[in-house]
């Protein structure tokens, strides 16, 4: 599939987030302006297109975000969050710091952390990936 256009406008990828998260929204709507300005088109991965495109299983698909490009290739998570830097200009220190020898997994391991986390809200209807993995965080301790 080539280049696609949405209400007149270039689509360069999809930036796919959960759409049943409350932090996920919050965060795609504050940067929804920044990133349709450069071609972006944010979309919740329970999208039906979107599950059909991905094929990931109900647990792979919200484990983290994703950035779907019309020919198909995918990124995920910290490498998606890095790749988007790179196209604003106030967030490229993270892209430069991203290659830095040893900083992709430190930053992939950051990403993960809060990922694992952002269900933590009871206003999130979302149960964590955590505990599909059967990890406990000290605050969920008894």
């Amino acid at each position: 599939m080539n280049a696609t256009t949405t209400d007149k406008r270039f689509v360069k990828a999809w930036v796919l987030y959960d759409g049943d998260c409350s932090v996920c929204i919050r965060l795609a709507r504050r940067f929804e302006n920044v990133l349709a300005r450069r071609g972006f088109e944010l979309l919740p991965l329970q999208t039906p297109w979107v599950r059909e495109r991905l094929g990931l299983s109900d647990e792979q698909l919200l484990v983290e975000m994703r950035l779907l490009f019309p020919d198909g290739k995918t990124f995920a998570g910290a490498d998606a969050v890095v790749h988007l830097s790179r196209q604003i200009w106030w967030a490229w220190p993270l892209w430069a710091i991203s290659r830095i020898p040893g900083a992709m997994p430190l930053l992939r391991r950051g990403y993960r952390w809060f990922a694992n986390r952002r269900h933590c809200s009871s206003a999130c209807r979302v149960e964590s990936h955590r505990r599909h993995h059967g990890a406990t965080a000290f605050f969920d301790m008894p």
